[in-house]
């Protein structure tokens, strides 16, 4: 019989960091196989990702994504999860989707930190106000307790909300500036022209990179990826997919051997940096980290 999830409750039993331990565990498994598949309908999404790990499991994960629904009074993304036993292929478990995606995008993007950002960060920005902004208020805050936060929004009002709502943090009139002060810059914007410009970088930064899901998306210039040195969570679902790697890449800015590594190269020491390096990390959220995050909210649920 399946198990079906509470996500007010499972949340109280979720942490960042041992998410983010759930993540390198997986990638120390066998290669995931993965499966992604886009509809479109003008400004609407259909993704569905899919993901096997042998040993794990496996899950598809449906997002329908629809800019129109904040007319609506409802959430941009709306969709579903379900997690599926490794041996015998039945259902295991109905997985909150907003749970599952809350937690995968924001530790995703978190553990990227952790692996590439200066531990002693003082300034993070957050670009953007939404409600993957809020997630990464929580996340980053949970993982660099001891800095202040900045956020810009091209509509003040969103981010003087969270700013209200989150200690230390201050609303950023002009991203220009708010960037060049910033130690770590985590941007998820829905922006299909780049908004965060190169000549803004500064050594020893750590860019984010979360909102480009669509191949005509960008939030970096030509000129931040040049400058940094380049990591992403996966190879297979960001390369040849995101805007923010698929149009450079398509006009030889960038190569594919300037991507120093994903998460399956943590093990050979791959991801690191010199004091001095500006790193660039894609956050394109595969199946497999939704997987991931589904066994870990999964195992949190049973053991409670």
């Amino acid at each position: 019989m399946s198990i079906e999830i509470v996500p007010p409750e499972a949340e109280a039993l979720l942490d960042w960091t041992a998410l983010g331990d759930a993540f390198l565990a997986g990638h120390r498994m066998p290669k995931a196989e993965v499966a992604d598949s886009f509809l479109y309908r003008g400004a609407d999404t259909m993704l569905s990702r899919a993901a096997w790990i042998d040993g794990l499991g496996s899950a598809v994960k449906t997002a329908n994504i629809v800019p129109g629904n904040t007319a609506r009074g409802l959430g941009s993304i709306q969709g579903a999860v379900n997690l599926y036993n490794d041996q015998t292929g039945a259902l295991e478990a109905l997985v909150d989707f907003l749970l599952v995606t809350k937690w995968k995008t924001a530790g995703d993007s978190v553990l990227g930190a952790r692996l590439l950002a200066r531990p002693d960060s003082e300034v993070i920005l957050i670009v953007g106000a939404g409600t993957v902004a809020r997630s990464l208020r929580e996340a980053y805050g949970a993982t660099f307790p001891a800095a202040r936060f900045l956020i810009w929004n091209r509509s003040p009002a969103g981010a003087e909300a969270i700013a209200t709502d989150f200690p230390d943090t201050d609303v950023a009139p002009d991203l220009e500036a708010a960037v060049r002060a910033a130690d770590i810059v985590t941007s998820a914007t829905m922006t299909t022209e780049p908004i965060l410009k190169g000549d803004w970088l500064k050594p020893g930064q750590h860019i984010d990179l979360i909102g480009a899901y669509r191949p005509d998306m960008r939030e970096a210039d030509d000129a931040a990826l040049k400058r940094a040195r380049l990591f992403m969570d996966s190879r297979e679902t960001v390369l040849d997919h995101i805007g923010e790697f698929k149009d450079p890449l398509a006009r030889g800015v960038i190569s594919r051997d300037d991507v120093v590594g994903d998460y399956y190269d943590v093990a050979s020491g791959a991801f690191s940096r010199a004091p001095e390096d500006i790193t660039l990390f894609k956050n394109g959220g595969g199946a497999h980290l939704d997987l991931m995050t589904s066994t870990y909210i999964l195992e949190a649920w049973r053991e409670r």
